[in-house]
């Protein structure tokens, strides 16, 4: 059997918009967190802090996962779930460091795209005539919004094109461990999944962390190490709480804002510390193409689905 929502559309909606304005500001904290530590360090913190924390609540709640509810589930998924995030973390953050919080964002879109044709394969979802509509929008407004950082893809050489590879592998691997997680919602719940995903990984990274190098932070990068923290925490359970109420082709849709919001942060940034994160130039094609990815994402989100 594949997984059905709950048909809770409106909380679906407004956890991909929480989990899109976390996931818009989050690489630039991570940005400024690397100019002191190194990406195992980060990883491992964040995956750490967010087991901790989830563990904390659930015991509260008297919500921790019983041995029956998790021999009911699969452990290859659970597996396919932790590998593949796990390494969506590690490709996402080396290929961070060797470019630019805009363009990690912007190639980092590509797994929301193959979690929304994973959705229309897997789980029989279907887009109606108008929703296709809005991806040909949604299309054109990225070509047109990005048009400057696709440029900077073609002729780049050197370190800069080398991270852009490792984000798009980054996108795979997160389109995979999203699908994963979806299908293993019919025998957990999406607090459960993310604790045994946030444990196994914080597992998998340990070997490769320098723990001393936290404790030798200044306030700023301390701060921010501890947000990213928090980020995944907040921003994980709602994207996998939202899967549980929205179909995946439809949250994959309001993820695709995600650009517009690091760019917006980006400006704000550095008008505020430029010494932090340089400015970005936006031009009024790239104003049309983020009017356009708006357009087109609400145009799928809100679309009625086709029986």
């Amino acid at each position: 059997m594949i997984h059905q929502t709950s048909g809770r559309w409106r909380l679906g909606l407004s956890l991909s918009l929480l989990t899109v304005f976390l996931w818009g500001i989050l690489p630039i904290a991570l940005k400024v967190t690397l100019q002191v530590l190194d990406v195992y360090t980060v990883i491992w913190f964040r995956f750490l802090m967010s087991f901790i924390l989830l563990a904390i609540y659930l015991f509260v709640q008297k919500k921790l996962p019983t041995i029956e509810q998790l021999r009911s589930s699969s452990g290859k998924l659970l597996a396919i779930a932790t590998i593949f995030l796990g390494g969506n973390y590690f490709l996402f953050m080396q290929g961070l460091a060797l470019t630019t919080a805009s363009n990690a964002e912007v190639i980092i879109q590509l797994s929301t795209v193959l979690l929304g044709f994973g959705g229309l394969v897997i789980f029989r979802e279907r887009y109606t005539l108008w929703q296709w509509f809005g991806v040909s929008v949604l299309t054109l407004g990225f070509l047109l919004f990005f048009k400057a950082q696709i440029t900077n893809l073609i002729t780049a050489q050197g370190q800069y094109l080398v991270g852009s590879g490792l984000l798009v592998l980054g996108a795979v691997c997160w389109a995979i461990y999203a699908l994963a997680q979806k299908q293993l919602l019919q025998s957990l719940s999406s607090y459960h999944i993310m604790l045994i995903i946030y444990g196994g990984c914080a597992l998998l990274f340990t070997p490769f962390t320098k723990v001393y190098k936290i404790f030798n932070l200044d306030f700023l990068h301390l701060s921010m190490l501890l947000f990213c923290g928090l980020n995944t925490l907040i921003a994980y359970g709602s994207f996998a709480e939202s899967l549980e109420h929205w179909e995946a082709s439809r949250v994959s849709a309001v993820l695709a804002l995600a650009p517009i919001v690091t760019l917006i942060a980006v400006e704000l940034v550095a008008g505020i510390f430029p010494q932090l994160i340089p400015p970005e130039n936006i031009t009024l094609i790239g104003i049309i193409g983020a009017l356009l990815v708006v357009s087109g994402s609400v145009a799928i989100a809100l679309g009625k689905s086709a029986k």
